[in-house]
């Protein structure tokens, strides 16, 4: 890592850049990045830190400081004193494997993602890669394997516990940093997912098991829930069959906070998906509503067929009650110490554009009561920190600090005072990559013209 005596040894530059937020490039891709006059949201401290300098070297915060002097030869990014630095964001729960959302994940300030299960092998094994080495933009990729015990949902299926044995092995192999587990696993089969995971370092994430229970999964040693809406069916007391949509009683909140909490397990704050999903809950008209929004542009043409024949539209009855209910219950479990992760399940679900989304999940939890801070961490610090903890070798991210690495936003105003800065970012950083506003504009305008090309008109 570039040390901080050694800026203090380099002779300073004078660069005077009158456009606040204007990158100038002294030369092809320097190693050295200087942001200078930026008003910087650690996600660490309290209080922003004011008027300062980031100096940024092979993908890496050197330093934070007041008027550190500038290497020659640097690229310099001058925030004029009224921009904002803040960590870049992160999706924890998606099913995008295109080169092109990847695209718009990163043009939307999105600089890790993981992926929830159904990745291509060429996503994984040709695309991650690529995109980690910088030959193709996009945000860093974590990867989870979904598996099953039956074929209902589409996953994977494993039927014993040296079937799931095997899995974790090849997970591991492969580069898969996670196994996600789904509804219909048996007992067993869960328990070798939960052993074997544990020897290898191949943590289990994901639903509920009907067969087991998500506190007893949690207790076990799964890390991450990935649906806040997973304790409403295999936790929480069961909806009477004449009303299977039936929230239950606030009183049972406060038992199921301080049980997930003992477990130090991670939930994925994923509210805005549930009420996506219960605004079009049997409301065709509504995916005609989701299909024109100007966000389906950067959509391809078959997620866009996908959003079409989905079967929400067909369902019955309303999930009013259910999503209020879990917008209770995500509020307490935030003022309870749980940690939160958000996650939108774009592009899976209609409605949820990816990218995009993750800013409208931002906004439904502080509709729910979160501060904007603990909204933020969600989608910044505590991902930053499930990494950390959970996938060995990573570098630490999601907070502004020296060592750690290069993925910031830069924004014209203060995330903690109004989070939709953050939906028009001025330059994202990821892995000291920048790509300033105009190069994020090209790579939407990109994305949307190969999509109308292949589909032959543009989304409305």
């Amino acid at each position: 890592m570039f040390q901080f005596r050694r800026f203090l040894a380099v002779v300073a530059v004078a660069i005077h850049i009158a456009a606040p937020a204007h990158a100038e490039d002294s030369g092809p891709s320097p190693s050295v990045t200087a942001f200078v006059h930026v008003n910087v949201v650690t996600m660490d401290d309290q209080e922003v830190l004011r008027d300062r300098t980031v100096l940024v070297q092979d993908g890496t915060i050197a330093a934070i400081g007041t008027a550190l002097p500038v290497p020659a030869g640097a690229r310099v990014v001058d925030g004029g004193g009224t921009a904002y630095l803040s960590p870049g964001l992160a999706d924890m729960h998606t099913h995008s494997t295109t080169k092109q959302d990847m695209a718009v994940y990163l043009a939307n300030g999105v600089t890790t993602v993981l992926n929830m299960g159904d990745a291509t092998q060429e996503f994984v094994a040709q695309i991650r890669p690529a995109i980690e080495s910088g030959r193709i933009p996009g945000p860093h990729v974590v990867v989870a394997w979904r598996v099953d015990g039956t074929q209902r949902y589409g996953g994977l299926v494993l039927t014993t516990p040296d079937d799931a044995r095997a899995l974790v092995r090849l997970a591991q192999t492969n580069g898969y940093a996670f196994v996600k587990v789904y509804n219909d696993l048996s007992k067993d089969v869960f328990e070798a997912l939960i052993d074997e995971g544990r020897r290898r370092h191949v943590p289990v994430v994901g639903h509920g098991v009907t067969s087991v229970g998500i506190l007893r999964q949690l207790a076990d040693g799964q890390v991450l829930v990935a649906h806040t809406e997973e304790f409403l069916y295999t936790a929480f007391s069961q909806a009477p069959a004449a009303h299977p949509n039936q929230a239950p009683a606030d009183a049972e909140i406060p038992a199921m906070v301080r049980s997930v909490l003992a477990t130090h397990a991670y939930v994925t704050a994923d509210l805005n998906t549930y009420a996506t999903i219960a605004r079009q809950w049997g409301k065709p008209a509504v995916i005609d509503a989701f299909l024109a929004a100007p966000t389906t542009r950067y959509l391809s043409p078959d997620r866009r067929l996908g959003w079409r024949n989905d079967d929400y539209i067909r369902r019955k009855g309303e999930l009013d009650t259910r999503l209020a209910f879990l917008a209770r219950f995500t509020k307490a479990l935030a003022d309870g110490g749980v940690p939160l992760v958000v996650g939108t399940d774009a592009p899976s679900i209609p409605g949820l554009a990816p990218g995009f989304s993750v800013h409208d999940a931002l906004d439904r939890l502080v509709a729910a009561g979160l501060t904007r801070r603990q909204a933020l961490a969600a989608a910044t610090r505590t991902p930053g920190e499930f990494f950390a903890r959970y996938v060995p070798g990573t570098q630490p991210a999601g907070v502004l600090r020296a060592g750690n690495r290069a993925d910031m936003l830069l924004s014209s105003g203060n995330p903690l005072d109004d989070l939709a800065t953050l939906r028009k970012p001025l330059g994202v950083m990821v892995s000291g990559r920048w790509y300033a506003r105009p190069e994020l504009d090209a790579l939407l305008a990109n994305v949307a013209a190969q999509y109308d090309s292949v589909s032959g008109m543009p989304a409305r």
